[in-house]
């Protein structure tokens, strides 16, 4: 994989729910352009989502109705969420195509709190971050402070989270050290640089009205984040593409009329930083593809702010992997003991926190398992396999009476290595399986028969291959399976 393609949003939501169509916000292909190549990752960051107490309640229950309308949009188009973090109102969600989802490591995901000196997340920076082909990538989504003339204190937002954001991965323990940063939020930086002689909100409308090609320098020359960063009080070790987009706050809501109350500002931005020669081998760089706001969007008094790059990996990077091998493709409920081996390949190292997650098989996050062993509790090593290629080893599996999945349906397994309870790695997928009832309920029971299933090869797809599955009753039961939030 020489290119990965990175499609970010940020976008402050005012605490509303997402009442308008966000197709148009995800800019998928159509009719007129069929042929719009898919991003690999979509990195959307929210901030003001409605977190009164009694959401903060329902969200640990279920999916935010901001998370569930992305993936009602991104799922059907085989998205997966690698990751997600919520911190009162900040919310950022990484999703990613299904093929890139065994070469996910190191994932770690960090919040710190500025609000109320570091007591309230209402204010903050949260993150995700994990390795993928070679590269370590960062991303952040911040809310830092308020209002025009509190601007020392988003100076001050932005080097606590430098300071405190710390990962458990030695290489790369603070934000910077990644080889790819990509910072994105509301970072509040208003049009009132230098204090006392920056225009007034009505001038800057009437500025506005006379922008020519998109040319906003002379009022782009009051914005404080660019101050700021060419101080190098903040922000100094990043960059941002030329905005060609007018100021994306603040909005009468349900309007495209600017509230005067406030100077028209950018304060919604997306950021990048790159290590470009960390590697002897390679040259990194992150090659801008647009950057723009989406005006069409009216429930908040933001509008949102998007962008995509293009970030150059390593080609033919060879990753530490674990290839499930069914015995049976039906796993009978509380019959017997479930049995399947592990090809290990030799740099493989099992930690004793390794576990296997069962999913459904459709799987839309990772975080969603339906339930798990750990590898230690599962792994039985007295039972020798019959043979082992060169190079590889292999371990046998045995899940007893009673554990795993307890709901006759299709689910597959996945191998996460975890070091510690911070960090996992996604070192394999397995293909489908179904799990029923030896004797089944009627309920349950199919009208076709189950065909017996063929050896899996090395070059099978695990997310496309349902060979040996009553494919009709699994398109049956992936109808329903976004029906639920």
């Amino acid at each position: 994989m020489d290119n990965l393609r990175l499609y970010f949003v940020t976008w402050n939501v005012a605490t509303k729910a997402p009442s308008q169509d966000i197709n148009a916000l995800l800019d998928f292909p159509s009719q007129f352009n069929k042929n719009k190549p898919l991003p690999d990752f979509f990195i959307l960051g929210l901030q003001e989502v409605k977190s009164q107490p009694q959401n903060m309640v329902m969200d640990s229950l279920f999916s935010d109705p901001w998370t569930s309308a992305f993936n009602k949009v991104l799922c059907r188009q085989e998205y997966v969420i690698a990751k997600s973090i919520r911190l009162q109102g900040l919310l950022l969600l990484v999703y990613t195509q299904l093929k890139h989802i065994t070469h996910l490591r190191d994932i770690e995901a960090q919040y710190t709190k500025t609000g109320l000196g570091g007591m309230w997340g209402n204010k903050g920076a949260i993150s995700i971050r994990f390795n993928i082909y070679g590269c370590s990538v960062c991303f952040v989504n911040c809310h830092l402070t308020a209002h025009e003339h509190l601007l020392a204190d988003r100076v001050n937002d932005y080097n606590t989270i430098i300071k405190y954001h710390n990962y458990h991965v030695q290489e790369t323990s603070n934000i910077l050290y990644h080889d790819y940063v990509f910072w994105i939020g509301d970072l509040n930086f208003r049009t009132d640089h230098p204090t006392g002689s920056s225009p007034t909100s009505e001038a800057i409308v009437t500025l506005l009205k006379k922008v020519e090609k998109d040319v906003y320098t002379n009022i782009l020359r009051h914005d404080q984040l660019l101050a700021v960063m060419e101080s190098e009080e903040a922000f100094a070790e990043f960059n941002e593409p030329e905005i060609k987009f007018p100021p994306t706050y603040k909005f009468n809501t349900g309007t495209d009329e600017y509230d005067i109350k406030r100077k028209p500002s950018w304060t919604d931005r997306i950021l990048y930083k790159v290590i470009a020669n960390n590697y002897e081998n390679i040259t990194l760089r992150a090659d801008l593809i647009s950057y723009n706001h989406v005006p069409f969007y009216t429930l908040s008094d933001h509008k949102p702010v998007v962008a995509q790059f293009n970030i150059k990996t390593f080609s033919n990077y060879t990753e530490k992997t674990i290839k499930f091998v069914l015995n049976n493709q039906k796993w009978y409920i509380g019959d017997s003991e479930y049995r399947m081996e592990c090809i290990l390949s030799q740099d493989v190292e099992i930690h004793p926190n390794d576990w296997i997650g069962i999913y459904d098989a459709s799987l839309h996050n990772l975080d969603d398992y339906i339930a798990y062993e750990y590898m230690a509790k599962v792994h039985r090593p007295e039972i020798q396999p019959v043979h082992v290629a060169p190079g590889t080893r292999v371990v046998i599996l045995s899940f007893p009476v009673g554990s795993g999945v307890r709901i006759p349906g299709f689910y597959r397994f996945i191998y996460f290595s975890q070091p510690n309870s911070d960090v996992r790695s996604v070192l394999g997928v397995s293909i489908p399986f179904e799990a029923s009832f030896k004797t089944e309920d009627p309920q349950w029971a199919s009208t076709s028969t189950t065909p017996t299933p063929k050896p899996t090869s090395a070059t099978t797809d695990v997310f496309t291959d349902f060979t040996g599955l009553d494919v009709a009753n699994l398109s049956r039961h992936f109808s329903h399976d976004l029906s639920i939030d």
